[in-house]
């Protein structure tokens, strides 16, 4: 691996579909869960801050990376997926999700999914933003009319959206279709996250658009155990060092309780 060591396995989802992970560090188990074309590989430079309190877990979901596609695709697949990763984890593992990683690990945790504590960064809902909805269609359409390519280019315009390497978002520009089947119908999904139970940090940051910063409020409101925090002049490429200390310090308060009892 390029910034840290560890080891790499497959673990097999309910359908059967092989789902790749990356495993480095030590202490209890934090599974990172990647946005939109984003792949195990992409959060190593987290991955790696992290690895000094925790033992981290990272995948590839499904289609993407060493992970396999099997059809037709379902969210509920992409959950059974992430329950198996968190199974191979460890039990009580602490979920951590980038974009729509984190709508992925929200909607996890409603289904049943035991896990610990959850912390988010961004996940891409739209409150009032007409834009962001239209926008959302029309990447919808030009996928659905087999044109991978505009609907990556399209996406990739969103100022919302972190920057993505060119190379590897070409390939992945098919999964986008699924992220968006994780957001729905893009708005906050409230009575979704009434069923949420852990306790989440919610974060976002200082220069990030207006529209990224008021879903991440309301994100926060609807969930029963939510705190926010904004990241003083942090945007969605947000800088790991930047984040990894504030995810630490947030995850590891469980721990502290667990030792302590």
């Amino acid at each position: 691996m390029d910034e840290v060591s560890g080891v790499r396995g497959r673990v097999t989802s309910r359908d059967g579909t092989p789902i790749a992970y990356e495993r480095y560090g030590g202490g209890p188990p934090l599974v990172l869960v990647s946005g939109a074309l984003g792949t195990a590989a992409a959060e190593r430079p987290l991955g790696a801050l992290l690895a000094r309190r925790f033992s981290v877990v990272a995948y590839d979901r499904r289609g993407r990376g060493g992970s396999g596609d099997t059809g037709p695709y379902a969210v509920e697949r992409e959950i059974e997926d992430l329950a198996a990763v968190v199974g191979e984890a460890g039990a009580g593992a602490a979920l951590h999700g980038t974009g729509t990683g984190g709508a992925l690990a929200l909607a996890a945790v409603a289904a049943g999914v035991g896990v610990g504590t959850v912390s988010v960064y961004e996940p891409p809902y739209s409150v009032e933003d007409a834009e962001a909805v239209e926008r959302r269609l029309r990447v919808a359409e030009l996928l659905g009319r087999g044109r991978p390519a505009a609907a990556l280019e399209l996406f990739l315009a969103d100022p919302a959206v972190p920057t993505a390497p060119w190379a590897g978002a070409r390939e992945l520009a098919g999964t986008l279709a699924y992220d968006l089947a994780v957001l729905g119908d893009g708005t906050v999904p409230e009575r979704l996250l009434a069923g949420v139970h852990a306790r989440v940090l919610v974060v976002d940051g200082g220069a990030s658009p207006a529209g990224t910063r008021r879903a991440a409020r309301a994100l926060t409101a609807a969930l029963p155990r939510a705190r926010h925090r904004t990241l003083t002049g942090q945007t969605p490429d947000v800088a790991p060092h930047a984040l990894a200390p504030v995810l630490t310090g947030f995850l590891a308060e469980d721990v502290e309780t667990v030792g302590a009892a």
